[in-house]
């Protein structure tokens, strides 16, 4: 008996009260022009005849993002969820996010979203520095953040994940360990931590570019990881994935948490997802048409970014991909999901079994790999255990339809008393080799290492998955 993977869903609202300087996220500042009403109704329209055209999947997960979720009153967003839940079979156990900036709520308000269906909320904090936050452009401060939270557990979540981001320009250790710590201390079920990235077209983009702010020091980065690795595994959360951590209820250390994100780990296992709204992506065995029409691989697009396009789109057409924008149709063949499986598993703590089978409707493809990395389980992965630095100039074990390697010894440099050997993941597909995400291990005096760091974008996967990658660690 075959099991169906997950399938999630991810709701896009493009809308902010103001743009942080970071931000190079499909997001649009509101005013009295912005089409909301108009956009809402399409995004209904568009879930209800994605559903009709999937006859109804089952859905594990629901994810609404933006923007700015929570700009909108509490009756759109949990209208959204209800007519989710018309078009498709939701299951009753199934995870239900919304992202949410402090300053934007309240206790009523939040309290309306959980008795209206949504079980877990994402809190934008990223520092509780004040300097730092108006230098991020945030409209809250580290008040309103420790307030949100107190909001959101006198609402009745208890499935509570709040966002940090690290390595800001001229921001000292000591700076990032009181952010962490002050996280810490309001108990949160997760935490998800970021590497600034400094996006190209973004006011923080020309502000570094013209020597007005340093660039983030990537060595500083490195030791502020590390801080939060040993720290939080102090407080008992667990390191599941390159950025993510949830709190520990018993698991082994292999385990994944119960209180991972379920919708974000679909991303990261390489299994099906839904994206609707503008400038969404998403990737299904389904090719975008009025009808669905039956095909050997896996498609991933990405819907037009305009609101005011997408709306017209969505009004014009029907069915599954109304508004898929045609130029980012990308087939995904069993070659292609191989190789983005390999490199999207070194995310994931709990990793990837040693032997991997892939089988789609025209091809059953399997792959032998050696563990690059600890093994636990008969699995290996990244997390915070790091590569054996033997290991790395080792190439995995593997057939003739694919392959996986680590090349070492590439610009070493130092973060303190360590050293870091730089390094860079290939995957070699029908005998071409793909450029993947870099990574960096450091290591001890004796050669033993300590963690693995990611010194790059993963080349080639960045459209359809979380833009949130930079500087992660391994």
């Amino acid at each position: 008996m075959t099991t169906s993977p997950p399938l999630g869903l991810y709701l896009h609202i493009p809308w902010c009260l103001t743009r942080c300087i970071y931000c190079d996220f499909n997001t649009y500042v509101e005013d009295e022009t912005s089409p909301k009403t108009r956009y809402h109704a399409a995004l209904r329209r568009e879930i209800l005849e994605t559903g009709a055209a999937l006859e109804r999947p089952l859905l594990d997960t629901i994810f609404i993002g933006g923007g700015t979720p929570t700009s909108l009153p509490t009756e759109n967003l949990i209208e959204l969820v209800e007519t989710v839940k018309t078009a498709v079979r939701l299951r009753s156990d199934a995870e239900v996010t919304v992202e949410a900036n402090p300053g934007t709520l309240s206790t009523e308000y939040l309290r309306d979203l959980r008795q209206g269906g949504i079980n877990r909320l994402s809190l934008g904090v990223q520092s509780f520095n004040d300097d730092e936050l108006r230098f991020l452009s945030r409209l809250h401060d580290a008040a309103a953040a420790r307030c949100a939270v107190e909001q959101a557990r006198a609402a009745g979540f208890d499935n509570l994940s709040l966002d940090l981001i690290f390595n800001l320009p001229q921001q000292s250790v000591a700076q990032w360990q009181a952010n962490l710590d002050a996280a810490i201390q309001l108990e949160p079920d997760h935490l998800s931590l970021y590497s600034l990235i400094v996006e190209p077209g973004t006011p923080l983009h020309r502000q570094v570019t013209g020597g007005q702010i340093p660039w983030p020091d990537d060595d500083l980065a490195a030791d502020m990881y590390a801080y939060a690795l040993d720290t939080l595994e102090a407080a008992g959360y667990s390191h599941y994935e390159i950025s993510n951590w949830a709190k520990t209820n018993g698991e082994a250390g292999w385990q994944t948490p119960h209180l991972a994100s379920a919708h974000n780990l679909i991303y990261w296992r390489n299994q099906p997802y839904l994206g609707l709204g503008a400038g969404a992506y998403g990737t299904i065995n389904r090719h975008p048409s009025t009808f669905p029409i039956s095909s050997p691989y896996s498609w991933r697009w990405m819907n037009v970014k305009r609101p005011q396009t997408y709306i017209e789109r969505i009004e014009a057409g029907a069915g599954l991909g109304a508004a898929c924008d045609e130029k980012s149709l990308e087939p995904i063949d069993p070659k292609t999901a191989m190789a983005e499986h390999m490199l999207l598993g070194l995310r994931d703590g709990h990793g990837m079994a040693q032997r991997i089978a892939f089988t789609h409707e025209d091809a059953q493809l399997q792959l032998n790999v050696e563990p690059l990395v600890r093994a636990h389980h008969g699995h290996f992965g990244a997390g915070g255990h790091g590569l054996p630095l033997g290991a790395m100039k080792r190439l995995a074990r593997h057939t003739n339809t694919g392959c996986a390697a680590v090349v070492a010894n590439r610009h070493p440099f130092v973060v303190g008393q360590q050293r870091v050997v730089g390094a860079e993941l290939l995957a070699d597909v029908g005998g071409v080799v793909h450029r993947g995400v870099e990574v960096g291990v450091v290591a001890d005096a004796a050669g033993q290492a300590v963690f693995g760091l990611g010194l790059g974008h993963q080349a080639g996967l960045q459209r359809g998955l979380p833009r949130r990658t930079g500087l992660q660690c391994l």
